[in-house]
């Protein structure tokens, strides 16, 4: 008996000694959390969704889940081969173009009437703070040295898969404002950067970036986390306004009512970039399965759709190329125009009639 507790006590002590790394970041506190606590959307030390809405449905658990995914996924969840790739280079881009690259999942990159964008950047090869969830082979193309100097960067919210600590902390000089949701300041702030280089804001909130530059945080159905401390900070989507331009920048989010608010107040949307990957019966109140996402398109009444959220992590069941396969699917009788680029391919976004490979389906 004795030996068992000098082990868990050893375990313990191991635990909280790795938790004390910057990677994980921190909680709102002082001033920060009061600001927090004022908001509509913090209820009992923790923000809330608009709906309610479990981690899990009805009839699933964590053993349940962890069972399906240690031992009953698919196949082909992950890409047997290199995924192939078209690099755009970053540094050398014509000021004046308007574009996208997608450096896979949720990470991307655009340069829109001269300001140069970064959402969600994940350039360190992993998805989780002990280094597994590696990136698919041929993925990971761009390093944070082909990053040029960034005027927004974009953080939806603080999981490991949107918000990487190795990237973040490479990037930090390039780096001149930063827009979250709130209490993700927290993070930034603790990692060095100046607090006045980062807007963190409340759902339903206005704020003006440069002259015809606006941004609106609107609200998600998901949830935050980089410990076990949950729903500490906010996580958001966004509302960009751009002088010749209005694109809804999505984040992580179940599919809820909020998509069809936000297109009747800030509709209609020139392009939604929306997640459509790691998806489950069993979370799908925290991640829209595919046909949800065609229909969360529709609602926010965008002219064109992006599909993000795949081809670079391995977090769900479903076959790595599912998503896309399942949005093309279910899109036939809706006919959006879709966005489906390579890893590192150009977009350009004034350019509606651009034609994409299916390159997917070259991959085994």
């Amino acid at each position: 008996m004795l030996l068992i507790l000098f082990f868990l006590l050893l375990a313990v002590v191991f635990v909280f000694a790795f938790m004390q790394q910057s990677l994980f970041g921190k909680t709102p506190a002082a001033e920060r959390l009061e600001t927090t606590k004022k908001s509509p959307n913090y209820k009992n030390d923790s923000f809330r969704n608009l709906s309610a809405t479990p981690q899990l449905t009805d009839g699933a658990s964590f053993f349940s889940v962890m069972n399906e995914f240690l031992f009953r996924k698919s196949k082909s969840a992950s890409p047997k081969d290199t995924l192939p790739s078209k690099k755009t280079d970053l540094l050398q881009l014509n000021p004046a173009k308007n574009v996208l690259v997608w450096f896979g999942h949720s990470s991307y990159y655009m340069q829109i009437d001269g300001k140069k964008i970064l959402v969600d950047p994940v350039f360190s090869g992993a998805a989780s703070p002990i280094g597994t969830t590696k990136s698919f082979k041929g993925s990971d193309i761009y390093t944070v040295d082909e990053i040029p100097e960034i005027d927004y960067l974009f953080i939806s919210h603080d999981h490991y898969d949107h918000l990487d600590y190795t990237t973040i902390k490479k990037l930090k000089p390039k780096i001149k404002r930063v827009i979250t949701g709130l209490g993700t300041g927290a993070h930034f702030e603790y990692w060095g950067f100046d607090k006045d280089r980062v807007i963190e804001r409340d759902w339903n909130e206005e704020i003006r970036l440069d002259p015809g530059f606006t941004v609106f945080t609107t609200p998600a159905r998901h949830f935050s986390g980089r410990t076990f401390k949950r729903n500490k900070s906010l996580w958001t989507s966004f509302v960009l306004q751009t002088p010749s331009m209005k694109i809804f920048v999505g984040g992580d989010s179940g599919y809820d009512s909020h998509f069809a608010e936000i297109g009747k107040n800030y509709g209609p949307f020139d392009l939604a970039i929306l997640e459509c990957g790691q998806y489950d019966k069993s979370w799908k109140y925290i991640h829209m399965m595919p046909d949800e996402v065609v229909q969360a398109s529709q609602d926010l009444k965008a002219s064109r759709l992006m599909p993000v959220h795949w081809g670079k992590f391995l977090l769900a069941n479903h076959a790595w190329d599912h998503p896309i396969r399942s949005i093309i699917e279910f899109n036939q009788q809706k006919n959006i125009p879709l966005i489906t680029p390579m890893i590192g391919e150009e977009v350009d976004l004034k350019d509606n009639a651009q034609i994409f490979s299916e390159w997917w389906t070259t991959t085994n």
